[in-house]
């Protein structure tokens, strides 16, 4: 064990190395401008993203978590209002809408894609119902042609998590651009990640823009006059920094994973469930995922050749203790989101992952 070299799921040391000059040196430049909030790092992060995401507006806030809470507050919902999200989303897409005092209704995703199953989504409109919250999980497009359709026969507002999903495409066309509002995370992690919290928001309307300014910003767009009740969550002027160097490169970050996982694809066996490919989508991998029935057993293996994954998610939302108190609302069994995650593993796939670590971790695999 203690000749075999390590294989971390993610090192971020490593992961960003090759901006260290770029970081150093933009770090001296901040400290002397003595300009530290909504500076001209942020707006022009903001102008570069918009660029990259080929949408209109971009508004750089605290976190991903905030951006999901900003674009539900910014549509002056009724209390109590009902909002569809998939079943099997990380906890962070479920608490901006109970934060913001409204309802989770939760559908399942497609077993093959992950993502929320737009023949089930129907069922579960009410006329309590106001909004669609899409995920589109791990690097996948949602199916965004009936999603569409069906937001547009129900008039509901769109907002999609685009957190692990920078890049991602349907048919051509960026996610973060298909609803009202896009809220995308640059937790360190994702493909674009920052060097602490951060976060962001697209949208292609004007009114959409100006209300997340302002919300963004105690509900100010003029010093000491405060026109809404508004939050303290702006993007900080050294992360934007970062994530502006970090930006030139997310096509190369981009690449470097499609590459990886086309190598998974290619040499693990078919003993486990990899990942579906279509044409119609393009996927960016922020998380290689396998499934497969002994997942547990499987990743102790792994780890006994000092091969380390992790798994996305370990518990299923309607299982968390935290959500236990909404159980007369979440009072369902949601049998292919805990098929999920009791399946599910994910695999090193990081920028700072070497194509020589995968085919190690596929030999691994297919020897257990």
């Amino acid at each position: 064990m203690k000749n075999i070299k390590k294989i971390f799921y993610e090192n971020l040391e490593k992961s960003n190395e090759i901006f260290f000059n770029e970081f150093s040196e933009g770090f001296d430049e901040f400290l002397k401008t003595g300009w530290y909030i909504l500076g001209e790092n942020v707006k022009q992060f903001e102008l570069d993203f918009s660029s990259f995401n080929n949408s209109k507006y971009t508004i750089g806030v605290a976190s991903g978590l905030d951006a999901l809470h900003l674009s539900i507050s910014s549509l002056n919902l009724e209390k109590g209002s009902e909002i569809i999200v998939p079943s099997n989303t990380y906890i962070a897409t479920i608490l901006a809408i109970i934060n913001n005092g409204h309802i989770p209704v939760f559908v399942e995703p497609d077993i093959l894609t992950y993502n929320i199953d737009p023949k089930k989504i129907e069922n579960k409109i009410s006329i309590n119902t106001k909004a669609i919250l899409i995920v589109h999980l791990y690097g996948k497009s949602c199916e965004m042609d009936s999603i569409k359709e069906i937001v547009k026969k129900h008039s509901l507002f769109l907002i999609e998590d685009c957190a692990q999903a920078h890049g991602a495409k349907f048919k051509g066309d960026t996610v973060g651009n298909f609803g009202d509002f896009g809220a995308f995370s640059f937790y360190p992690t994702k493909n674009l990640g920052a060097l602490g919290d951060a976060g962001a928001i697209t949208t292609n309307n004007l009114l959409n823009n100006e209300k997340i300014r302002r919300l963004r910003n105690y509900g100010s767009d003029v010093k000491y006059q405060n026109d809404v009740l508004g939050f303290n969550s702006r993007l900080d002027e050294i992360q934007a920094y970062f994530l502006k160097i970090k930006l030139r490169s997310l096509n190369l970050i981009t690449d470097h994973k499609r590459k990886l996982a086309k190598i998974y694809f290619d040499n693990l066996s078919n003993e486990f469930i990899k990942p579906v490919l279509d044409d119609d989508y393009y996927d960016v991998f922020h998380i290689y995922n396998i499934r497969h029935e002994n997942r547990d057993k499987i990743r102790e293996n792994l780890l006994k050749n000092a091969i380390h994954t992790e798994i996305h998610y370990p518990v299923a939302p309607h299982k968390q203790k935290a959500l236990k108190e909404f159980s007369n609302i979440i009072n369902h069994d949601f049998l292919i989101s805990e098929e999920i995650h009791n399946t599910t593993l994910s695999l090193p796939i990081s920028f700072g992952t070497t194509e020589e670590e995968v085919f190690r971790v596929c030999e691994s695999l297919n020897r257990i």
